[in-house]
């Protein structure tokens, strides 16, 4: 069994609220990125892995287009990244990452979302030592032992590779994430990733069952109802 990461499979938003607020989380995060590391995603990866996401759960082109002419003006609002960590239902371990305009909002939206399920926010590494950052790639191959040599060559820092079902997993650590990328669009040209991020990785999977999978689901909704959270990466198993 391989290491258990979120892969971007969820279905797709219903309504067109829920489709809104999609769209806000990817517009916020492409502006940001593009903000911070430059509006060519040729040069960026990150805001290049980012916008194929987006396209992928269907955003709409002048979403994008306008978070980018957004960083491209220079102005705008100012986002900082912030991260919260807790245990939810279940002895669960989570980790809430937002991109906030005010902190002190975020935090107490934040923290009533474990208060509604019963649960409490911990401190900043309560949590997020039991979890590996990494950079993953997921893309159609047979031959494991030629992505590893790739990689070696290009000096990253590889974690893991698992090959199965026709598909190669590559797990590095985040600090690697644009030094692998780059050796594997090199070695294999213009490769179709199934999984181009980063991510923070369980090292423990938590089985949860009966009510805590409801009230586990209840406050995954209560959290991604939040304008300011973007990604909940946890451990719980059902």
């Amino acid at each position: 069994m391989g290491r258990a990461f979120q892969n971007r499979k969820e279905s797709m938003a219903k309504t067109s609220d829920q489709k809104a607020k999609v769209y806000s989380k990817y517009g916020r995060e492409i502006y940001v990125c593009a903000k911070s590391g430059g509006i060519d995603p040729n040069g960026n990866l990150s805001l290049r892995s980012l916008i194929d996401r987006a396209k992928k759960d269907q955003v709409p082109t002048h979403v994008i287009d306008k978070a980018i002419d957004k960083a491209k003006g220079g102005g705008g609002e100012d986002f900082d990244t912030a991260r919260y960590e807790g245990f939810g239902p279940g002895n669960t371990m989570v980790i809430v990452d937002c991109l906030s305009d005010n902190p002190n909002r975020t935090f107490g939206d934040v923290r009533t979302c474990f208060n509604k399920v019963k649960c409490k926010i911990g401190s900043q590494g309560s949590v997020s030592h039991m979890f590996d950052h990494s950079a993953i790639f997921v893309f159609s191959g047979t031959d494991e032992e030629a992505v590893l040599e790739a990689l070696m060559m290009a000096d990253v820092d590889v974690t893991d590779i698992e090959l199965e079902d026709g598909k190669v997993t590559v797990f590095a650590p985040h600090t690697d994430y644009s030094k692998a990328k780059s050796a594997l669009l090199d070695a294999f040209g213009e490769v179709e990733f199934d999984v181009d991020e980063i991510q923070f990785v369980a090292q423990n999977m938590t089985e949860i069952q009966g009510e805590d999978v409801e009230q586990f689901d209840r406050f995954l909704d209560l959290l991604n109802d939040l304008d300011d959270v973007q990604r909940v990466y946890h451990n719980a198993e059902y």
